[in-house]
């Protein structure tokens, strides 16, 4: 999995419009090997954005769970602290 596209499920608050469309702007990025599309290809690549994130919202909006959502805060503490440690670098 690309490393930029992050968990959006079972999060608080939810997962924004905005969120959804970067993690798929992402998996398209992947799959299709362009950073940017040339002209020939931008529709194809936009639209594949845009179903993707429709696709996207239909799965986040339909998983359940029985966890508690977990607090964006402290998800990104806890990842600034696997950095530190991978890195050795000082959290911040």
């Amino acid at each position: 999995m690309c490393r930029n596209i992050k968990t959006l499920f079972n999060f608080e608050p939810p997962a924004t419009d905005d969120e959804i469309r970067a993690a798929s702007l992402q998996f398209v990025r992947k799959l299709s090997g362009f950073n940017k599309p040339s002209q020939a290809n931008q529709e194809c690549f936009d639209r594949a954005i845009e179903e993707v994130a429709h696709v996207a919202h239909d799965l986040l909006d339909s998983l359940v769970t029985n966890s508690p959502a977990r607090d964006r805060d402290i998800e990104a503490a806890k990842a600034r602290e696997r950095t530190a440690r991978r890195f050795g670098t000082a959290p911040q």
